[in-house]
């Protein structure tokens, strides 16, 4: 039987970390675009389930007690952005007339 030092974290595992951050600074670009061609009247409907599912995925990774200093300090800025976006996207809607789901 191995022990598991709980401390040492597998390099795999900080390069997987590492993708799911950058996949998520990806997202939220996309998500930034997404809801500009919404504002901007060229799609109908407002992009919630994205917005839905990048959430998810940003309470589901901050959960996550592996994360390095680095790391975490990555998603705080990432989370930041997101939040100061998702703000000035309700204030948005809200001038639009438009309810939040």
């Amino acid at each position: 039987m191995a022990i598991v030092n709980k401390l040492y974290r597998p390099q795999e595992d900080a390069l997987e970390l590492d993708q799911q951050l950058n996949r998520i600074e990806d997202d939220i670009r996309k998500l930034k675009i997404d809801f500009d061609i919404y504002f901007n009247g060229t799609s109908k409907r407002p992009p919630l389930e994205a917005r839905a599912r990048l959430e998810a995925v940003i309470k589901r990774i901050s959960d996550d007690r592996a994360l390095t200093y680095a790391q975490r300090y990555q998603l705080n800025a990432l989370v930041s952005r997101f939040t100061s976006y998702r703000e000035l996207w309700r204030r948005t809607l809200k001038a639009k007339g438009e309810e939040l789901l």
